[in-house]
């Protein structure tokens, strides 16, 4: 016999239908604001929103001018998709910009991180984790080398959200000499990317193809 819901169940229901947001209003994001440690611009709430308003597209490029805050939007992102319970996400950085990621998700956007490079990898593996990328608590952490060498890993997870910083690493991907380029390609091919870059990537669309490019300057 199928359950009918009380009158509470069918007024909060009503209230969950009422919220919802589209995707270019900055209400979407109330929850993050909320936990943010940090005075946002509007320059980066809208850069934020222009990552979720094509969900068509494999994600954007974040052109921004240096200085203006891509980390942050980036952040945001991030901490809209944990809100949202899609809590496979994956940060790629240069390796010397690791433990800045780590800090500033926690300081700013209250989200705990785990940086995976060799040692804590085998770490995990070591204590029963065969899947070390397969996390739920934690958003992940790793330098474009080593997610070059965990290419097949990679391939396995399905990503609710990729951030590829200084990504102009990126170009030439496909071209033989981009090995790493072109590896990060194609294991995440079906992965939703927010690329980072203040250097424009080639006009090309085989470089990023259906990414959607944003930039911003003083």
């Amino acid at each position: 016999m199928p359950q009918t819901s009380t009158t509470y169940q069918s007024q909060y229901l009503a209230w969950l239908l009422s919220r919802r947001m589209g995707a270019d209003s900055a209400d979407m994001l109330a929850s993050t604001f909320v936990d943010a440690q940090v005075d946002l611009n509007p320059h980066q709430v809208e850069a934020a929103l222009f990552a979720f308003q094509s969900p068509l597209s494999k994600g954007v490029i974040l052109a921004d001018e240096v200085g203006l805050g891509k980390t942050i939007e980036a952040g945001l992102v991030i901490a809209q998709r944990w809100a949202e319970r899609k809590r496979r996400i994956l940060i790629i950085t240069p390796a010397n910009l690791r433990k800045q990621w780590h800090q500033e998700l926690q300081d700013k956007f209250n989200l705990q991180a785990l940086i995976l490079e060799a040692k804590s990898y085998k770490e995990l593996v070591k204590g029963g984790n065969k899947q070390p990328f397969e996390q739920a608590s934690r958003v992940l952490i790793c330098s474009y080398q080593f997610a070059k060498t965990k290419a097949d890993d990679l391939r396995r997870v399905p990503w609710d959200l990729v951030v590829m910083d200084e990504a102009h690493r990126l170009r030439n991907v496909c071209k033989p000499s981009n090995v790493i380029g072109k590896a990060l390609k194609d294991a995440l091919a079906h992965a939703f990317k927010v690329l980072l870059t203040a250097t424009p990537l080639q006009n090309s669309l085989l470089t990023a193809p259906l990414l959607l490019i944003r930039a911003n300057s003083p």
